[in-house]
Parts: structure tokens; C-alpha cells; sequence
């Protein structure tokens, strides 16, 4: 029996890489300060290189749909930014906070379905952002 993966569009794989909060790939080029995370960058490309048909739909079915439909409603909940009492309906003030949350939830559910760390660009578990740190190991 021959192996076929799954066949991912271009735009699914910069998804993809872009929810498990990696870095844009570019050309490849390796840039300080990067380095040091393309050993896990390397293991999500081999990954999507080689899922089967049904963990491809799977990533493609379950994840980017409710990705793209959480990430969309980030921007949505602006429209009730300025409103914070209006007749018995009150506003969550935390709506946007708490909207990122579930999304970087499912952000790192996907990094854990495709067995790969969370890039330097998801928030970690405690809610600090990674972005723009460095590790030193001396």
C-alpha cells in the first residue's frame, strides 16, 4: 500500500504555520534571532508534508474552520467597544480579551494535534506573549 499525503493549498500552509504562531517563512533564509527556533519550525514543515488524508482534513475541517471563524470575530467585537450599558444588555468588557483566548486555545489545540510546539508568536499558557523575547541558554 503507497502513502499519499495530504495536499495542502499554499495559503492553508501560511495558515497553518501562521495559527501555530510561527514566523513568516520567506525565502528560507535563516535571520538572527531565528535560528534557534527552526529545529521546531522544521518539524511542523515535516509534519505537513506527511499527514494522511484524514489528519489533512482533519486540520482542514476542524481547525482552520473554526480558526478563521474566531479569528473573524476578533475584529467583529469592535463594534461594541463604545457601548457599556445599553436597557438590560450589558457589555462584556472582556469580550476581546476573552475572544483572543479562545482563539489561542485553539491555536495551540492545532499545535498539539500536529505534535509541534507553539511557535514564538502564540501567547504561552500564562498569557505573556513571546513575541519579540529570545531564550539564552549559557
Amino acid at each position: 500500500m503507497s502513502f499519499t499525503p495530504y495536499s495542502f493549498t499554499d495559503q492553508q500552509l501560511v495558515d497553518i504555520r501562521r495559527f501555530c504562531g510561527y514566523p513568516a517563512y520567506g525565502d528560507g533564509n535563516v535571520v538572527f534571532p531565528y535560528p534557534w527556533i527552526m529545529r521546531y519550525y522544521l518539524a511542523l514543515e515535516y509534519r505537513l508534508q506527511h499527514l494522511d488524508p484524514n489528519e489533512g482534513g482533519v486540520v482542514v475541517n476542524t481547525y482552520l474552520t473554526n480558526l478563521y471563524a474566531l479569528e473573524n470575530a476578533v475584529p467583529a467585537a469592535s463594534a461594541n467597544l463604545d457601548t457599556d450599558k445599553a436597557a438590560v444588555w450589558t457589555h462584556n468588557k472582556q469580550e476581546v480579551q476573552d475572544r483572543l483566548a479562545l482563539l489561542d486555545d485553539w491555536r495551540r489545540r492545532l499545535c498539539d494535534f500536529l505534535g509541534v510546539p507553539p511557535g514564538p508568536y502564540l501567547e504561552n499558557k500564562a498569557g505573556a506573549r513571546s513575541r519579540g523575547s529570545m531564550r539564552l541558554v549559557v
